[in-house]
């Protein structure tokens, strides 16, 4: 399996070349174009987030019931892939880690990587984002989305490092992290505009994106003539 980015980092696609009998996963209404050839179908997966219980964890997420499917009979079979915001992609390769992503930021993985839901609970309960991060662990390439561009950040375990909530596209679960707000008192956190922020521990990567889907929804919004 091959995985070019074109377009990045404002209108990134994924186009995917399949070898004979290779299989990407993929969220469902990604697919932009396709070989005459490749075979699609759904599935609820199998295994470890797979099944009804599977899907429906994934709605919890934010994410789609059901996956796609797209099989290559024959080498060179290639798949374009696009996400639902105008963005950047990134190629994670998963062996055999975890890595935690959020909501809306899955957007295909090799037959070998598995989907879970994670739940954060009180850690981001009160965050303004999703309660339930999806947990991807397996081998292979997993395709990640964002709304903006992603830029990659090294935490070294020195003290800890600071991303506002609605920023974070994934983390790598050697990480710790807790919820906070950005501001030293809650008057200043409510008034600052900057509202919560993960810590993290440890070391690892964390992945952001440069703009916040929640606030881009709430400029949008306000502008919007009343229904």
């Amino acid at each position: 399996m091959d995985i070019q980015l074109i377009h990045q980092p404002d209108n990134a696609i994924a186009k995917v070349s399949l070898n004979a009998g290779e299989e990407i996963i993929a969220q469902a209404g990604s697919m932009v174009a396709m070989s005459g050839f490749v075979n699609s179908s759904t599935t609820l997966r199998q295994g470890k987030g797979g099944g009804i219980m599977g899907g429906l964890k994934r709605m919890l997420g934010g994410e789609s019931l059901f996956l796609s499917v797209f099989r290559s009979p024959t080498p060179d079979g290639q798949v374009f892939l696009a996400p639902k915001f105008m963005g950047d992609i990134l190629v994670y390769e998963m062996k055999g880690q975890e890595l935690v992503v959020q909501s809306a930021s899955y957007l295909a993985s090799a037959n070998n990587v598995d989907l879970d839901l994670g739940f954060q609970g009180m850690k981001s309960l009160f965050s303004g984002e999703s309660i339930f991060w999806l947990s991807v662990t397996g081998y292979g390439p997993v395709i990640l989305t964002s709304f903006g561009g992603i830029y990659e950040i090294d935490v070294n375990g020195d003290g800890d490092y600071i991303v506002d909530t609605g920023h974070i596209v994934a983390f790598e679960r050697s990480l710790d992290f807790r919820i906070d707000k950005a501001n030293s008192s809650w008057l200043g956190a409510f008034f600052g505009g900057e509202g919560f922020v993960c810590r993290f521990q440890g070391q690892g990567k964390v992945y952001c994106q440069t703009h916040n889907p929640g606030s881009f929804g709430s400029v949008i919004g306000s502008q919007l003539p009343p229904r």
